[in-house]
């Protein structure tokens, strides 16, 4: 199946792998100074007003500047442990140990953490890999205890996956295509070491991850927040890894919204689950890496191009998630009282959704306070499940309003035991099933109601609950959360996921020492005990995007 080379790009088959060939180029990024930047309260990036992307936001303290490195320590007294005064709690120590046990080498450099480390279960499936999604709360664990080496070695490597040609059967993938996960190859009598890459063309379903480019730069932000050290993202081949990605997403075609269209599994919802279109996951994490690239993008020919592009798009995007995506108890009344077939500009159901379409499960879900982004919006269909992932990276992102994301919030309190239950967090809610659950999965069997995405409980997700909860000063909420988790979580052996409404048992397919459930208790912990952390995965709200939203005016006489 190999072909050409084609526009100064490696020819590979649809399995990629590695080995010797690259190691000068990491050794070459590898090697660049590092800036040594005093620790300091405010560390500035770059001055993002001549972007019109504001930094101030009124009423929250304000943790994007934050810059606060930790100090390297073994995994028994994890550093943000020894800046405060109390004792950790006794499952952190196990955490630290369980999370180091999954590291990967590459050639004796750390590159990231396997899915899980289940000897218990007899198939690996492609457990044994290093997900891009998946490694992201590892990282940040590294990042907040001080040990970046791992993170930056994961970003290069990845980047380097990124450079090669893609194709699966006899299609090429766009050449800004980040890998949904990679393995290692050890050969003990060659004595070499070689990657393996996914691109989608082993997945299930074969699809490609939208969200790992996005995760990507995402990550290299942290990086640089965390650590201060911006001569990372400012490499040529992190520019141009950036703009690769970018030009994936900001290239002309014919859509009529600033959404992004996406196809079923792309994302951490991986398996046919009905969210085809414009998912919340994807529109948030979209927003989100937008605004990250803005902040690290150099001001020169190339980058000046994207910084136009995306500052447009944001404002565009900004404004059709906060106006056709939110949902509260007062949009839902004029959306279940819309007149139909509109014609013309002056249309108010702009996307010619019928009343009789929404689900009865909404009416008793949606409380007199709160709301949410809901699943999708797209011609005719609206998709009124809450998903957790996409509502609490619209916090992060400040996709949200300052006032909508306290919705967010109220909503969470109010339907504690729908969205958090026994052990949190609900991915989806809430879940589908008898002949809808038919239609929608394809008879999925690992997608039963109220198990795996649809409906099930993740761990993972308190990490994302912890941060949005500190971002908008209500941690309390994560408090709550973190000590259902701490119940459960380590007795159970570290799970994927949970099953049940209330999510009381075990995944029926749950690997166990899942690494980013893992991970994700301890971002949490480390976010509760220091906030500055937020920095790291936390945007301000830019002002000038914050668009006038007037109510729904088409009522019935």
């Amino acid at each position: 199946m190999d072909g050409p080379k084609e526009g100064g790009l490696r020819n590979v088959s649809s399995t990629c792998s590695i080995s010797e060939m690259d190691d000068f180029d990491l050794s070459r990024l590898l090697d660049k100074p590092r800036l040594n930047i005093e620790r300091q309260r405010s560390f500035d990036e770059r001055s993002l007003s001549e972007l019109s992307i504001g930094l101030g936001r009124g009423g929250h303290d304000n943790y994007e500047n934050t810059y606060s490195p930790g100090a390297r320590s073994g995994f028994d007294t994890p550093a943000s442990s020894t800046r405060n005064s109390f004792e950790p709690h006794p499952m952190v120590a196990d955490a630290w140990e369980s999370l180091r046990k999954s590291i990967v080498y590459f050639k004796g450099q750390p590159v990231g953490t396997i899915a899980a480390v289940d000897h218990a279960s007899e198939e690996v499936l492609n457990y044994d890999q290093v997900f891009v999604r998946d490694f992201v709360p590892s990282a940040l664990a590294f990042l907040m205890n001080g040990e970046p080496e791992i993170v930056k070695n994961f970003l290069l490597k990845t980047l380097l996956l990124q450079g090669w040609e893609k194709r699966i059967d006899r299609f090429k993938l766009g050449e800004g295509a980040m890998p949904a996960s990679f393995k290692v190859l050890h050969d003990p009598e060659r004595k070499t070491d070689t990657l393996i890459a996914d691109f989608g063309e082993s997945a299930i379903g074969r699809v490609a991850p939208v969200d790992s480019g996005f995760w990507w730069i995402i990550l290299l932000r942290a990086y640089t927040k965390s650590t201060g050290d911006m001569t990372l993202s400012e490499t040529p081949e992190c520019q141009k890894g950036m703009r690769l990605i970018l030009s994936l997403c900001l290239s002309e075609g014919f859509d009529t919204f600033p959404t992004l269209l996406c196809a079923d599994g792309c994302s951490m919802i991986d398996r046919r689950m009905g969210v085809y279109g414009y998912p919340i996951e994807i529109q948030s994490l979209f927003f989100m890496a937008l605004r990250s690239s803005l902040s690290m993008l150099k001001h020169d020919t190339e980058g000046n191009e994207f910084i136009e592009k995306i500052v447009k798009r944001l404002h565009a995007l900004s404004f059709h998630m906060r106006s056709y995506f939110w949902l509260d108890f007062q949009q839902l009344n004029d959306i279940y009282r819309y007149k139909t077939e509109e014609y013309s500009h002056t249309a108010v159901n702009k996307f010619n959704v019928i009343p009789d379409s929404i689900p009865d499960w909404v009416f008793d879900f949606m409380p007199t306070r709160g709301g949410y982004f809901i699943g999708n919006v797209s011609p005719a269909r609206m998709d009124f499940r809450w998903f957790a992932l996409g509502n609490c990276v619209a916090i992060l992102a400040s996709l949200t309003t300052p006032e909508q994301s306290m919705a967010i919030m109220d909503l969470i309190e109010s339907r504690w035991e729908e969205l958090v239950g026994e052990m949190p967090l609900k991915i989806a809610y809430p879940a589908i099933e008898s002949h809808e659950w038919r239609i929608v999965t394809g008879c999925d069997p690992k997608n039963t109601r109220w198990s795996y995405h649809n409906g099930g409980s993740w761990p993972v997700l308190l990490w994302m609950l912890t941060a949005a909860c500190i971002k908008t000063g209500r941690p309390q909420i994560a408090r709550r959360a973190i000590d259902l988790a701490e119940q459960r979580l380590l007795k159970d052996g570290w799970p994927e996921y949970y099953d049940g409404k209330l999510g009381r048992y075990v995944g029926k397919q749950a690997r166990k020492y899942q690494t980013w459930s893992i991970a994700g208790y301890l971002v949490a912990k480390m976010l509760l005990e220091d906030p500055s952390h937020l920095g790291m995965i936390s945007l301000e709200e830019d002002k000038q995007m914050k668009p006038v939203l007037k109510r729904s005016s088409s009522w019935t006489c």
